[in-house]
């Protein structure tokens, strides 16, 4: 009997290798490393990538160029020897050491990373000029590939809001990108910095003509994109200014879903850190406790910030000429709507006793009815009282 035949193997298709605007080996030093450890690196937008070798398709390491500060071409100490294979990444957390095969190499690297970092080709390296034409045609491809991209500092918020995040979340950056209120298509830039205590905003407009923008400053700079925008900024003000970066992975507030028992509605509750009590007199034991007052929490998104009347005004103005808002819960933002529990209502403490009470199976009487028992009393004790001084004095009048 014939054997079914198998069908035939397939070969499994092989992962296209990478494309980068540089690449070669580059042997690598982090500040945790304690010797060089070579790899396969290539250079692809503003992300360094680490192959362990230049036949992988998936990479073991990477590094972020968006904190770039400098590169330098210093030896390490303790290495005189072949000083110039050497150079330094200096970025705003850290510093790596890279050590290549030779001069040429290093000029090569350090040309292509300042060229996608400042957004143009460096004419400070000993280049030659096949070097700089591929330097050129990499700048070409990482403007094209910005322009499609919006920054991360890019929010689409008014000017009043813009200040707002600015002033509320210091940690988050102090450069902000947001729609131009002219509605054709341009930008305006937000910046907040601190000087001498005392907080300033300045507001700068980008106009849009055609693929270009338009920094309106003194002295116009055009710009490729948005991201060579906010690169401008950064660079004119020494890294003064850091791209605003919210982090909306963790919630600020503890809150929890909480249903009503009356109409079994669902409702998200906050509750609110209880105040530390003041020096001011304690109330008695005796009283019954209060709970906690509850957080008010916003549900709906119809409460948005009110816009400027006239977004054509001038820029770089300082935060006092801003419109001042006032917000009774701005620092609770979740959507919903306005939900207040009211705390429940608890009977008056009883005395102490040495066992705890039955549950009474009538209904006790209430404060107006054992007052006027306690009136009711009184009278007659009173009554009892003033016959028994008339009948004294009747006995004497008799006597006399």
């Amino acid at each position: 009997m014939a054997s079914a035949l198998s069908p035939p193997r397939v070969p499994k298709p092989k992962c296209a290798l990478p494309s980068h605007y540089h690449e070669s080996f580059l042997e690598k030093k982090g500040p945790c490393d304690k010797d060089y450890k070579k790899f396969w690196a290539g250079l692809q937008g503003l992300t360094l990538y680490f192959y362990n070798s230049n036949r992988d398709s998936q990479h073991v390491e990477k590094l972020d160029l968006g904190t770039f500060v400098k590169i330098t071409d210093e030896a390490p100490w303790g290495r005189s020897r072949d000083p110039g294979i050497h150079f330094n990444l200096v970025l705003w957390n850290q510093e790596i050491k890279f050590k290549v095969e030779s001069l040429e190499s290093r000029e090569m690297w350090k040309g292509f990373i300042l060229t996608v970092v400042e957004l143009r080709v460096p004419s400070n390296l000993t280049l030659l000029p096949g070097h700089l034409y591929m330097m050129a045609e990499a700048l070409a491809k990482e403007e094209a590939r910005r322009s499609l991209e919006m920054p991360s500092c890019f929010l689409k918020v008014s000017r009043l809001e813009a200040q707002l995040l600015l002033e509320r979340y210091p940690e988050c950056g102090n450069l902000l990108l947001r729609p131009s209120g002219n509605g054709r298509g341009g930008v305006s830039v937000t910046t907040r910095q601190t000087l001498n205590g005392t907080p300033v905003v300045r507001h700068y407009k980008v106009k849009r003509e055609g693929p270009k923008y338009v920094i309106d400053v003194e002295e116009p700079f055009s710009c490729a994109s948005l991201d060579a925008v906010v690169n401008y900024f950064m660079l004119h003000t020494k890294k003064t200014l850091v791209p605003f970066l919210l982090d909306e992975d963790y919630e600020k507030v503890l809150g929890y879903v909480e249903t009503d028992k009356e109409n079994g509605e669902s409702l998200w509750v906050a509750p609110s850190v209880p105040a530390v009590p003041g020096p001011g007199p304690t109330p008695p034991a005796s009283s019954p406790k209060q709970l906690p007052p509850m957080s008010i929490m916003p549900v709906s998104s119809q409460d948005k910030l009110p816009s400027l009347p006239n977004p054509d005004e001038n820029y770089v103005i300082p935060i006092g000429d801003a419109p001042a808002a006032d917000y009774v819960n701005g620092d609770v933002l979740s959507p919903g709507r306005l939900v207040v529990l009211k705390p429940k209502k608890y009977p008056p403490t009883p005395k102490v006793q040495a066992k705890p009470p039955k549950p009474p199976t009538a209904p006790k009487p209430g404060l107006a009815d054992v007052t006027a028992e306690l009136e009711e009393k009184l009278q007659k004790r009173r009554a009892l009282e003033h016959s028994a001084g008339l009948t004294g004095d009747q006995q004497t009048n008799l006597r006399a």
